[in-house]
């Protein structure tokens, strides 16, 4: 099986250590791992992509448009750039971040809203995933870390857990961060267990 994940956020988010935490997974399952992360420009707030193959041999570095299985997106304005990649009928996960750029604090743009970009995923034909910040649940009294946790959601109600399974990812959690790793197991496990929950996770 091959899957193609496409990732979209803005920097200090964590949206490549995702990328990174599920190529580890698949490569202890002995899953071929192609990771293409784009840091563009490193400081917080910056522009960041990643592509991420699975189970090619010998895949080149580029998912082509209406390629990807799967697209995990981290920020509202910056998902547009993603919906031209995502296969009709493929899934588009959309955290919704709102980091507004600087021609939007400066009055030169419009942020666009949540609606519009929600329509163009969906004109697109893929089934959207959405995770509102707000909803994310509190470990110790301060929210998870919001990258693992969408890397729960992503496994609960994808094919991705197709490939990786929820122990393989638990397993690369507690060895990369020794210190943090029961707030990151609960944030993972708690992304798990929200498709069935009362979220606000919504497919359009």
């Amino acid at each position: 099986m091959t899957y193609d994940i496409y990732f979209v956020g803005v920097g200090g988010q964590g949206v490549l250590t995702i990328g990174e935490l599920i190529a580890e997974a698949a490569f202890q399952k002995d899953v071929p791992v192609n990771f293409y992360p784009t840091k563009g420009m490193a400081q917080r707030g910056g522009f960041v992509k990643a592509q991420l193959r699975l189970g090619h041999p010998a895949a080149g570095p580029s998912i082509p448009e209406k390629g990807a299985d799967l697209v995990i997106a981290t920020e509202v304005s910056e998902s547009l750039k993603a919906v031209r990649f995502v296969k009709p009928g493929g899934d588009f996960l959309l955290y919704g971040h709102v980091w507004s750029p600087a021609a939007v604090m400066l009055n030169k743009a419009a942020y666009p809203e949540r609606d519009r970009v929600l329509s163009a995923i969906c004109a697109a034909g893929a089934h959207v995933h959405h995770i509102a910040p707000e909803a994310l649940p509190c470990y110790e009294g301060a929210p998870v870390p919001d990258n693992v946790f969408t890397l729960g959601v992503a496994l609960a109600c994808t094919p991705l857990s197709a490939v990786i399974d929820a122990a393989s990812v638990e397993n690369v959690l507690k060895t990369r961060w020794k210190k943090g790793a029961e707030r990151n197991l609960f944030a993972f496990r708690s992304g798990l267990e929200w498709q069935t929950s009362a979220s606000p996770i919504t497919e359009h």
